[in-house]
């Protein structure tokens, strides 16, 4: 058996190094004709890095991200609405990490290359269509070195290949359209002196005025420094979704004006915001869970899937989920006598049946603003603030909200005690 992944992306290099380890060779192409290390901060939950530690990986994202301690809500006046302790301080077998985007990137596409060979990795290639028949799927790409248009053969066709997926499109050409939130997102990284502990994670504000921050370098900690990864989101007063360029350079004068007096004892937001170098512009987008991923032998994968608010720190947790999940079922499907279409139907619809709907259930609560939503009622209840959060929000709600997104998100403590073996 062999799999195409359309899409080199944290998901697509995922499911190539889990496809590998079980002994099905697989594919890749990838758009851009150079892969670099592009982007801001994520968050990798102890479900997601379970699925990385499986693949032994471990050790360098210890060596290279933070190991996440604690997770703390605030109001805009810095009070404090929530506190929990995060991955192994909280009791989970595995630890949280927060890590650049593109230093995870670059270590999965080391990975792929090591392990599956560089020859099976092709950057330049852009997927235009596919056709399939009983026995295979073949896949065309525009290659860009040359433009020429390039053919190959596979059992089945994996579109990873993000927000704006080619492969999704090319299934759903109409009535897909990105849904707009109103609300717009600035990233970068600021390197400032710790704060808190060093090792924590915050958001302060609500769903229309909000600040997220947390450090990502392991080795600027090691130095007494924090590269801080911090976001900064406000509703936008005309609420249209910019036709273009959802990754443009900005100076702070948008948006920093409206943090200006976010400056508290722990942290002093304004100073963040002035020492970044670069800015980017994000609007908050998503797209509405669609009826089915599978056409035949084709199927989708991660944002290409499942495009959800940036909310709980779960896109990239759930890509990987999605890659172990359809692993596991093309093991099972490759282990038979015969690759059909029957026998490879049944196989991802069973991955679909499983994963669809869990995924579709995350992008609707993010859409509530998931376990942030006790920012939001502190917000509703105590706009100008309060002396004593039990009293706006008892600490059962604020628990329940909390276990709930755990729960649908497949990172409650109880799934995720057992100790990883060596």
């Amino acid at each position: 058996m062999k799999i195409g992944i359309a899409g080199a992306g944290i998901g697509g290099l995922a499911l190539a190094l889990m496809l590998h380890k079980r002994g099905i060779e697989v594919e890749v192409w990838e758009a851009v004709s150079q892969i670099r290390p592009l982007g801001v901060g994520i968050n990798l939950l102890p479900h997601a890095v379970r699925e990385l530690s499986e693949l032994g990986l471990d050790d360098t994202l210890a060596a290279i991200a933070i190991e996440t301690s604690a997770l703390a809500y605030y109001n805009k006046f810095g009070q404090q609405i929530w506190h929990e302790p995060r991955g192994r301080a909280a009791g989970y077998g595995w630890p949280q990490f927060s890590i650049h985007r593109g230093e995870l990137q670059m270590a999965l596409v080391r990975a792929v290359q090591e392990r599956i060979g560089a020859q099976n990795l092709h950057t330049g290639h852009t997927f235009e269509s596919f056709t399939q028949d009983k026995d295979a799927v073949t896949v065309r790409l525009r290659r860009r070195a040359d433009n020429a248009l390039v053919e190959a053969r596979c059992d089945v066709l994996v579109g990873a290949d993000g927000i704006h997926s080619a492969v999704r499109r090319f299934l759903h050409p109409v009535g897909d359209e990105a849904r707009f939130s109103g609300r717009m997102l600035w990233r970068a990284v600021t390197e400032a002196a710790p704060f808190l502990d060093g090792r924590s994670m915050f958001m302060a504000g609500h769903q229309d005025t909000k600040f997220v921050a947390y450090p990502i370098s392991e080795t600027l900690r090691r130095e007494g420094r924090s590269l801080i990864n911090w976001i900064a989101e406000l509703r936008v007063p005309d609420g249209a979704l910019p036709a273009t360029d959802w990754n443009r350079r900005v100076d702070k004068s948008v948006f920093a004006d409206r943090f200006r007096d976010w400056k508290w004892d722990w942290i002093d937001i304004p100073a963040l915001i002035d020492g970044a170098e670069t800015i980017y512009e994000f609007p908050l987008v998503d797209r509405d869970p669609l009826p089915r991923w599978t056409f035949g032998r084709v199927t989708l994968l991660g944002d290409a899937a499942h495009p959800m608010y940036p909310i709980g720190s779960n896109g990239s947790a759930q890509a990987l989920l999605d890659a172990r999940y359809f692993a596991d079922c093309m093991a099972d499907c490759a282990a038979g006598a015969t690759h059909g279409d029957k026998e490879v139907g049944n196989a991802l619809r069973e991955y679909e049946a499983e994963r669809l709907p869990r995924t579709a259930g995350i992008v609707l609560r993010n859409r509530m603003n998931g376990p942030e939503q006790v920012m939001q009622l502190a917000e509703e209840r105590a706009p100008n603030g309060f002396t004593d959060i039990e009293s706006v929000i008892p600490f059962a709600e604020r628990e329940e909200i909390s276990l709930r997104y755990k729960r649908l998100a497949g990172f409650d403590r109880q799934s995720l005690a057992t100790p990883p073996v060596k």
